[in-house]
């Protein structure tokens, strides 16, 4: 009688033991390893610990870096209607003069810089047009490597609002501000005798967009901020100057067209020089 005791408690121990490994088979691992960590010094454990998040931390700085670099492989010409942006397109690509006209879409081919890295980038011509400005802006602004902004040095004087008005839009909008695209201000139209030089189109350009930045501010104050660009422009409590932005800016004068018109070439060295330190 205590025989059949004995075996049926072993049978019930066996049963019980066998539950208890179903229900988690690798416990006998987990403890071996446990084990083993509480037998290291923890110094080595430390070093370990550091060690992979060192590994982790340049994995996720390498990617970071690495897609940025392949994302912002364009270069976006912007700027008002016939301040000759898709002639300067035409110009940089073949050299050839080209007769245009308004555009209403996009315009892109592969541009290769004149330099010894041989640096290739997509030169892309958006629409001048401000009804169709925002959305190829919202298109393309991810990509921008730099922004060439387009003036037609000519009639400065009569689009200065507006140009200052494209200008601080493109330069509050948060995507440009955290990508930092370089910024080209091109003069354009130096063959015409009234185009106004690139250093007085800076200095009007600053004041005009100091103004903006007054008129723009108290109008998102009166509106609880609820609306507007979220990107303050320059210095706060400063005049704004273009030397206060977070991206290389630079102006120069060129022309698309060129001083001997059609069958000449075109004053674009400056540009070109400029494109090629990308």
């Amino acid at each position: 009688m205590k025989a059949d005791i004995a075996t049926e408690s072993g049978i019930n121990m066996e049963e019980k033991i066998d539950v208890e490994a179903g229900e988690n088979p690798f416990q006998p691992y987990l403890d071996a390893l446990k084990k083993v960590l509480e037998d290291q010094d923890p110094i080595f454990m430390i070093g370990i610990v550091v060690s992979l998040a060192v590994v982790v931390i340049t994995f996720v700085l390498l990617k970071h870096l690495l897609s940025r670099k392949t994302v912002q492989s364009a270069v976006l010409l912007v700027g008002l209607c016939d301040s000759g942006k898709t002639l300067l397109f035409s110009r940089l690509l073949s050299g050839k003069f080209k007769k245009t006209q308004t555009s209403i879409t996009d315009n892109s081919a592969p541009y290769k810089a004149k330099n010894e890295r041989g640096s290739s980038w997509l030169l892309i011509d958006l629409p001048g047009h401000d009804s169709l400005r925002p959305q190829y802006v919202e298109k393309f602004k991810s990509a921008a490597r730099a922004m060439v902004f387009v003036v037609d040095s000519a009639i400065f004087q009569k689009e200065v609002r507006d140009v200052a008005e494209f200008l601080y839009f493109l330069l509050t909008d948060s995507v440009v501000s955290r990508n930092v695209p370089s910024l080209i201000v091109a003069c354009n139209k130096q063959d015409i005798t009234m185009a106004k030089s690139a250093k007085l189109i800076r200095q009007q350009l600053e004041k005009e967009m100091n103004t903006l930045r007054v008129t723009r501010s108290a109008a998102l104050g009166a509106q609880d901020g609820s609306a507007g660009a979220t990107v303050h422009l320059g210095k706060k409590g400063k005049d704004f100057e273009f030397s206060q932005l977070p991206m290389k800016v630079e102006f120069l004068e060129c022309s698309a067209r060129g001083s001997k018109g059609e069958d000449g070439e075109a004053d674009i060295a400056s540009l070109e020089k400029s494109l090629a330190k990308l």
